[in-house]
């Protein structure tokens, strides 16, 4: 059998593994100038490439320590609202100085002094935010020491003591904080997973850009082959008057073209493998093998369906409602807090005092205090009601963006719905148009040979194959592309009918 009849075989199977369901890329077992394998190869399906890219990949792993700080914010935040123990105080506190000191006939003299006080005080703090309260109960003890004229020893405690302070016709900030970090921790968990589908778009695209970089090497070789035998078929043909001068040049130059692909084709193959292991995060040089299926989820992502998930998982969602919580803040507090207000600050407790420490819980009394602290502005020049019109301005632009923010998620997940469904057609069509350019690319090989069509044909044949093959391998990653967006816009799972969590 001569050479020029191996040729379409060759390719045949060639073509046939490019359309097969099990589509194994692995270059060092296919062609003589690819990288020698290093150790054991790793061959990786695109959904185990995801799982990869999702735990261990440099984006997944920035969007976890996101979260974690974001759960340690909140984690602190609201434990501030738990009762805090605190305990001050000064052990000790040493002066010596000259004091003046009046003399019982009126004159002044100046005599050395030395003072030595210490005390120690427990507090603890419990905010009340529906309220707006501020509780505080404590405990103290103190000394005092004087020496030099008149000096003296004493003690003095307070064994118990309850406070409060509460604003009057003020904001209550503590309740708008609460609102505003629930919507800001919520925010963050959806931001995570979208982070993590991120990284799944991202790893899609890092894989079928190997797929594609793979499948144009083993297509550019082949074809390299081909136009090499079809060159050597033509000189002879030339020899014996059956084809004219220019049909030589034609093919030498296809031949020419298809080298220059070739070497084309693998450097971009081996930027793609580069390009993949940083996506998943395996180190450089590891060798791995990609497996490539033609079979896609089936499911129906009804467009209603869409917008209803996306509006109630998206973390845009929370982020409209907390820009409206933040300007209706900002309007509470312009209204309540540059107005007439004030603040009540009450305590009532026990203390005593003693020439020593046991004395001091001895006789307790009793010890009051009450301070009412007012604010009255009586001519402002409209600081006030400006301030409030301006917030209530941005309240309406807050609410307006609100609005549009959530007019866009439902925008977006209505057409990723339906990009999904069309990616789906896209590539049930994409897959029959490569069969169909194989098939005919190998009739009009073989109908060359036999001298049956012109050369211009056949070349004909041979792009329309070649866009044929680079239009499947767009088209599947044009389906996952789409798939893993639904997920994101939505987080919802429309093929296990979920909710996305982090399972």
């Amino acid at each position: 059998m001569t050479p020029s009849r191996n040729i379409p075989v060759a390719y045949r199977s060639v073509a046939s593994s490019l359309r097969s369901t099990a589509f194994a890329m692995t270059l060092a077992a296919l062609l003589p100038f690819a990288t020698p394998r290093l150790g054991a190869q790793q061959t990786l399906t695109l959904k185990q490439a995801i799982e990869m890219a999702q735990r261990q990949g440099v984006e997944a792993r920035v969007a976890a320590s996101t979260r974690e700080s974001a759960r340690d914010r909140n984690h602190a935040f609201f434990a501030s609202y738990m009762p805090a123990l605190t305990v001050s105080g000064a052990v000790p506190n040493y002066t010596r100085s000259i004091t003046p000191v009046i003399q019982p006939d009126g004159s002044t003299l100046y005599l050395p002094l030395q003072e030595t006080d210490a005390g120690l005080t427990a507090n603890i703090v419990q905010r009340v935010p529906w309220t707006n309260t501020t509780l505080t109960f404590s405990s103290g003890l103190s000394q005092v020491q004087v020496s030099g004229i008149n000096g003296f020893h004493a003690w003095s405690s307070t064994p118990f003591s309850v406070g409060i302070s509460q604003p009057i016709f003020r904001s209550n900030q503590q309740a708008w904080d609460i609102r505003e970090q629930d919507l800001r921790i919520e925010s963050s968990e959806r931001k995570y997973l979208e982070a993590r589908e991120d990284a799944a778009i991202a790893a899609t695209n890092a894989f079928f850009d190997l797929y594609a970089a793979g499948a144009n090497l083993k297509n550019a070789a082949a074809n390299t082959a081909i136009n090499d035998t079809l060159y050597t078929l033509n000189k002879g043909r030339l020899e014996i008057g059956k084809i004219g001068e220019n049909d030589l040049l034609q093919s030498e130059l296809a031949l020419l073209r298809a080298r220059a692909s070739l070497d084309d084709a693998k450097l971009t193959y081996d930027r793609a493998l580069s390009q993949f292991r940083i996506t998943i995060n395996v180190p450089p040089g590891a060798p791995i093998e990609i497996v490539v299926t033609s079979d896609v989820p089936v499911f129906d992502a009804d467009t209603a369906a869409a917008v209803r998930w996306a509006r109630a998982n998206s973390s845009a969602t929370e982020d409209a409602a907390a820009s409206e919580v933040h300007a209706d803040r900002a309007v509470s507090e312009a209204r309540w807090n540059t107005g007439a207000g004030g603040t009540v600050n009450a305590s009532y407790g026990f203390n005593a005092t003693g020439s020593n420490a046991s004395d001091a819980y001895q006789s307790l009394l009793n010890a009051q205090r009450l301070t009412l602290s007012v604010n009255l502005p009586i001519w402002q020049w409209g600081v006030h009601s400006a301030t409030l019109e301006a917030a209530k301005a941005d309240r309406d632009a807050a609410r307006s963006g609100a609005q549009l923010s959530r007019a866009q998620i439902d925008l977006n997940a209505h057409f990723a719905a339906l990009q999904l469904a069309q990616a789906r057609r896209n590539l049930t069509i994409a897959s029959k148009a490569d069969t169909v350019a194989a098939k005919r690319f190998d009739v009009a090989y073989n109908r060359y040979v036999i001298g049956r069509i012109t050369i211009d044909n056949l070349y004909i044949a041979q792009t329309e194959k070649d866009q044929a093959l680079q239009g499947y391998a767009q088209a599947l990653r044009g389906y996952w592309v789409a798939y893993y967006g639904l997920r994101k816009t939505t987080l919802y799972d429309f093929e296990a009918a979920r909710p996305i969590r982090e399972y």
